[in-house]
């Protein structure tokens, strides 16, 4: 399963559970409002260990390129130098898409 489909998965799971409470509460049946909770909850952790999932590639990903980009430096190869710096960048901004 992807980290797209995960994080959906956790959002449709938080919204699940935030109309399973609001219903709860509603009715005033406080187990489902407790239940609604708790589903909402363990949607939002789904949704954050997907992102955490995303930082840490982005963090490989950028730590891959800076070597690649070093390498590229010594050796004086501008095109390996450039592969690299593009690679720090798409890690950054992977990183940067998926703050918590």
């Amino acid at each position: 399963m992807s980290n797209a489909s995960k994080r959906a998965e956790g959002a449709a799971e938080e919204l699940g559970g935030k109309i399973k409470g609001t219903i709860g509460k509603a009715i005033g049946n406080e187990q489902m409002e407790a239940e609604g909770k708790a589903k909402e909850l363990k949607g939002e952790a789904k949704q954050q260990a997907a992102k955490a999932a995303e930082r840490t590639k982005g963090a490989v990903q950028e730590a891959v390129g800076a070597v690649k980009n070093r390498v590229g430096a010594v050796l004086d190869d501008d095109e390996l130098e450039a592969e690299g710096r593009a690679k720090e960048l798409e890690g950054e901004a992977r990183q940067q898409a998926n703050k918590p």
